[in-house]
């Protein structure tokens, strides 16, 4: 698929595929992810845990876990008297991130939970940050999405959004698109051979996403105040933060 064709067919983001493309992928995902980002990937995730740093003792709440790599990396820079909750509704996706929180006793502070982002079963001001890492763009309605995020969280809390984004300087923009677009779906279905092309879903959704400014209006839009970004990495990816009012 060429460049200017992403953009041309919307991309199916309903429940039923991505449950059934991130169960393909799950026992591949942890590998695939290190490997398509060259490592760059565990930096993003540590820049955010200090950057949107925990305080006091409320609890946390990662949406869209996955395999729980930020929910593991708040709770070792929270301490264990802070839980942390990571929730997503992809089942192989949790099993895998419960193994990984059994082979290590400092993620006893770790909670997993089957959760659709867009219907969470938390009480209203609850967290003091809920984040989400590359899984807002996976999310059906991108807006209820957000507003869930928004509800849960405490006022005066944080809700941070860790995203891929598209670079804005060439040439560096240009060997980027041809990465996405033609590189990493066919390094990625020859590793992690799955029935709904997980790897050209990718670049797809990236390319349809809102980012930076229009991303952090949507943020504004669901309630949220004082948001800022920070470019990651020359711009492929994106961190967001927000504020509940108090």
């Amino acid at each position: 698929m060429k460049p200017h064709q992403l953009a041309m067919t919307k991309v199916d983001k309903s429940n039923r595929r991505v449950q059934r493309m991130f169960g393909q992928i799950a026992s591949n995902y942890d590998r695939m992810n290190h490997l398509l980002s060259m490592n760059v990937d565990r930096y993003w995730r540590w820049y955010t845990v200090r950057k949107v740093a925990p305080v006091g003792d409320a609890p946390i709440l990662d949406i869209c876990s996955g395999t729980g790599d930020l929910a593991f990396a708040y709770s070792r820079r929270a301490g264990r008297g802070v839980q942390v909750v990571g929730a997503d509704f992809t089942r192989e996706m949790l099993q895998i991130a419960e193994q990984k929180k059994s082979r290590r006793s400092i993620y006893e502070n770790v909670r997993f939970v089957e959760a659709d982002a867009q219907h969470l079963p938390f009480e209203d001001n609850s967290f003091q940050i809920v984040s989400v890492a590359f899984g807002l763009r996976n999310i059906a309605d991108t807006d209820r999405g957000l507003s869930e995020m928004t509800r849960v969280c405490q006022p005066g809390g944080k809700v941070t959004v860790l995203e891929f984004s598209r670079p804005g300087w060439q040439p560096f923009k240009a060997l980027y698109g041809l990465y996405m677009s033609r590189i990493l779906p066919r390094i990625g279905q020859f590793f992690a051979k799955n029935e709904e092309e997980a790897y050209n879903y990718l670049p797809e959704s990236v390319s349809q996403f809102p980012d930076g400014q229009r991303l952090l209006d949507r943020m504004h839009e669901n309630g949220l105040v004082n948001g800022k970004y920070f470019r990651l990495t020359g711009g492929i990816a994106t961190l967001y933060v927000a504020e509940k009012p108090v």
